[in-house]
């Protein structure tokens, strides 16, 4: 018998500090009694995206990434700011994911996202910035958001009351 889908998909862009609080917001979802999976997108072996790129087959790392994230009605998105943007590795994955199928917006459209960062930089411009372009691509973004760096680190009080903002919405039927 196949697993059950996880009510929220916790997706990490980093392998420091933001694993380290996806996996924060992976225990206190199960506190809930929610199933929530951690996706470390660090290790996933995506090619980079380009155009020539998406011209040829499919790899089996895109293709289990998209079924993941389709089988999760909510996620959070634990990543850093890298040089006042979205790191490469979320952006790449969200290139690759866009181009699968007739609609871009597909696997993204009306689903309930949230959006944390842990940043040496600051993190704001990676949270403008994700937040522009999830909302481009259809999903509703959480409202809140977490920030945290080394002089303030993440609480979890902002960790528990995403989890229970984003656990009220319900992927959009389109």
């Amino acid at each position: 018998m196949a697993p059950s889908a996880p009510d929220l998909l916790v997706l990490a862009a980093s392998n420091g500090e933001n694993l380290k609080l996806a996996q924060r917001f992976v225990a206190a979802a199960e506190q809930r009694q929610q199933r929530a999976d951690l996706l470390d997108l660090t290790r996933l072996d995506l090619p980079l995206f380009t155009p020539r790129a998406e011209q040829k087959e499919r790899n089996p790392p895109l293709i289990k990434l998209e079924q993941q994230l389709q089988q999760a009605p909510r996620w959070v998105i634990c990543a850093p700011e890298y040089n006042g943007s979205i790191p490469p590795v979320l952006s790449n994955a969200i290139a690759w994911l866009s181009v699968q199928g007739d609609d871009f917006r597909d696997l993204f459209n009306g689903r309930p996202i949230a959006m944390a960062t842990v940043s040496g930089s600051g993190g704001m411009e990676l949270l403008v910035s994700l937040r522009i372009q999830l909302t481009h691509l259809g999903a509703q973004v959480v409202g809140r958001q977490l920030l945290g760096n080394k002089s303030k680190p993440p609480e979890d009080e902002t960790i528990n009351d995403l989890i229970h903002r984003l656990l009220q919405l319900q992927p959009l039927a389109l």
